[in-house]
């Protein structure tokens, strides 16, 4: 089977894409509006870019109408938010936050998510994250134009914050205990499956 994007509809594009990239780490962002009201909003397209300068990206598209939806709108005025990452027991309230609210209608607020304190941005962390990275905005790439064409932002990181039960014998983040849950097609979602070790060529 082939595909050519050109003869597809974009709501057929964008299902082709998610089902078959997959499994997609979620990106937890939390932003603040210039008057200082917080928001809380999910993205699958979410990846580390380099450890130096250290970085990393989600790409939130604009609105069914073209409009950039409430977290790059927050972004680009204030220039800070944080990556919380998201473990099993969070899911549903992640998935909450993923409706459609008026600007200027707290996620943390209306789906009872618990903010705590960043210590170098405004927006807060996600209370119960396992993983959160404080970022401050490096730039924004924008995709294509109009309804639902993607952004991509790049962000700094600050500071990160890691929960000390994940992490192992090594002192490292320990994959289990982490819990993180993964973004596959439509409603679906992943946990940590088996696990195998390859080493690296020299």
């Amino acid at each position: 089977m082939e595909l050519d994007p050109q003869t597809l509809g974009t709501r057929d594009m964008y299902e082709w894409m998610i089902t078959t990239i997959i499994p997609r780490p979620i990106a937890w962002v939390s932003t603040i509006s210039p008057d200082g009201v917080t928001n809380l909003a999910p993205f699958s397209f979410f990846q580390g870019v380099c450890a130096r300068p250290p970085t990393l990206l989600f790409c939130p598209a604009n609105d069914r109408r073209g409009n950039p939806k409430d977290t790059l709108r927050n972004i680009r005025e204030t220039q800070e938010f944080v990556v919380n990452l998201v473990s099993s027991a969070q899911v549903e309230a992640m998935d909450a936050t993923s409706a459609a609210l008026s600007y200027g209608e707290s996620e943390f607020s209306r789906f009872g998510v618990d903010p705590v304190p960043s210590r170098r941005v405004r927006p807060p962390r996600v209370s119960g994250s396992p993983v959160a990275f404080e970022c401050e905005l490096d730039r924004i790439i924008d995709v294509g134009e109009g309804p639902v064409a993607g952004n991509i932002v790049l962000g700094r990181i600050l500071r990160f914050h890691v929960d000390d039960a994940v992490l192992g014998s090594d002192g490292k983040p320990d994959p289990e205990r982490l819990g993180l849950v993964g973004r596959l097609g439509r409603d679906e979602y992943a946990e940590l499956g088996s696990r195998f070790r390859l080493s690296r060529p020299q």
